[in-house]
């Protein structure tokens, strides 16, 4: 297009800047009339009751850095940010944390997070569905390692349905900016993008804009033998999961 190389870089830079600038008006967790809106529409998703989100984190691949690069490399040993996301049954994320290297355990980003801090103060009406490298709180429902009830088995199936069907959002990310799945960027321009992509994925989604390929398969899950980073509130997270099973399944 006759566009010297440096000012596309340049460009790219200060786009995604503006864009990531814009993250805090176009992510945001449900509140109030949102909430039973985001509760119906995950039960229709796979009979999950009271949720209101989903939790997981992606690889956005990254060329090895010149400063701390072993930090980027992630378990399968690839350099890489590990970005955390929180998503609505519409494929809309409504949360997400843009910072941390590669090899930093989910459950880590998640302790860091404001994310954290703010539901362990103020208890959200729902629950958020995160797989087994969370740790089970009161506000974040991970599976049964071992489904000892039919009523445990029926509960783990509905909380599968229900992350398996919104972890497409994972592929469906890269696959409308396809530069997050390699960006050959330094960490801090890479965030930026990342931040960028994501704040255009929600404005396309509110808007219908349709997606340019037909796979939207998710990403595979990640290591079920990770353990948990922290076990806080494991006991009061036990009993609130005991409870959904004893009422709804």
């Amino acid at each position: 297009m006759g566009v010297v190389k440096s000012a596309v870089c340049d460009v790219v830079r200060d786009v995604s800047i503006a864009l990531a600038s814009l993250v805090n008006e176009f992510v945001s967790f449900p509140k109030d009339n949102q909430i039973a809106q985001a509760k119906r529409s995950f039960f229709l998703l796979g009979n999950m009751p009271n949720t209101i989100g989903a939790i997981d984190c992606t690889y956005v691949h990254i060329q090895a850095p010149r400063e701390n690069e072993w930090e980027f490399i992630n378990r399968k040993g690839r350099h890489s940010i590990n970005v955390q996301l929180v998503w609505d049954a519409d494929l809309i994320t409504t949360n997400c944390v843009v910072k941390w290297p590669g090899s930093v355990h989910d459950a880590r980003i998640l302790r860091e997070s404001t994310l954290y801090r703010d539901l362990q103060t103020n208890r959200p009406d729902g629950i958020i569905l995160g797989d087994s490298a969370y740790p089970l709180l009161p506000w974040l429902m991970t599976p049964f390692l071992t489904a000892n009830t039919p009523a445990q088995a029926r509960f783990n199936t509905a909380h599968c349905r229900a992350r398996c069907a919104i972890e497409r959002l994972n592929g469906v990310l890269k696959r409308r900016f396809a530069c997050l799945n390699y960006l050959r960027a330094e960490p801090q321009k890479a965030c930026n993008i990342t931040l960028a992509c994501i704040v255009l994925h929600n404005i396309a989604t509110k808007r219908n804009v349709p997606l340019c390929a037909d796979n939207d398969a998710p990403e595979p899950l990640g290591d079920p033998n990770q353990p948990p980073a922290f076990c806080q509130n494991e006991q009061t997270g036990r009993a609130t999961r005991d409870a959904i099973v004893r009422h709804y399944f």
